[in-house]
């Protein structure tokens, strides 16, 4: 015989609220979530602070004498995008992190805090849930390495580019005209017009990525309704 509980529409059965046990256990993993997001912010700084310091110890070298080759703020590029890379995957895992952890804030804190009332009839709890069932990144490899860009590699890419420029018109004498200076750029076997063309669509490429993250950031709070996406869901 079937209880009266399994007589009734799912609907009715439905739980709406938490008990004092599970609201303890959602308050311990709000910590560790926490504490995971901490970490992996940890590791973005440390990517970041590659990146400054390399391009740091390019700059020392190539403004160390007047006849100091310009090479080492060209080749830190290559070093720069690596760092830039590392940093946006793991800006992947990160946000995984930040966002069930803002995703707890925004639908558990808040509402406990301001009526009392979880509104677990939102269905915010089975999003977390599915979440925790079916982990995924919550942004594409271009979002995260966009989103990078636009906090702190379009300025690292900027000094670079500025230097590289300063480096070619000041040593070893201040240039005269455009010719000398485009003359200085040459590397090697590589021509100075090969080389500020390639610096120009360097500095483009990264801006655009930018550029196209934002719009998409934009895009998608816009769709839900809020002036930040969360990135859950």
């Amino acid at each position: 015989m079937k209880s009266e509980s399994q007589n009734l529409p799912s609907t009715e059965i439905e739980r709406k609220t938490l008990d004092a046990a599970e609201i303890g256990a959602v308050a311990h993993l709000y910590r560790g979530e926490v504490y995971r997001s901490t970490i992996w912010r940890t590791r973005l700084d440390t990517t970041t602070n590659w990146a400054v310091v390399t391009l740091g110890v390019a700059l020392s070298i190539s403004f160390s004498s007047p006849e100091a080759s310009p090479l080492p703020l060209v080749l830190v590029g290559v070093l720069i995008i690596l760092f830039l890379m590392l940093e946006a995957r793991r800006y992947r895992y990160f946000n995984v992190w930040r966002a069930r952890a803002r995703w707890l804030e925004t639908h558990f804190y808040a509402p406990l805090l301001y009526d009392g009332d979880l509104h677990m009839e939102e269905n915010w709890q089975k999003v977390l849930a599915q979440d925790y069932l079916h982990p995924r990144y919550h942004v594409s490899l271009m979002i995260a390495i966009g989103r990078r860009i636009r906090r702190n590699y379009l300025w690292i890419l900027l000094i670079q580019s500025l230097a590289f420029c300063v480096k070619i018109s000041v040593h070893p004498t201040p240039v005269a005209n455009l010719p000398q200076a485009i003359d200085r750029a040459d590397v090697g076997p590589i021509p100075g017009e090969v080389l500020i063309v390639t610096g120009i669509f360097y500095i483009l490429c990264w801006s655009v990525i930018a550029i196209w993250s934002y719009r998409a950031d934009v895009s998608r709070a816009s769709h839900r309704g809020r002036e930040k996406s969360e990135s859950m869901g």
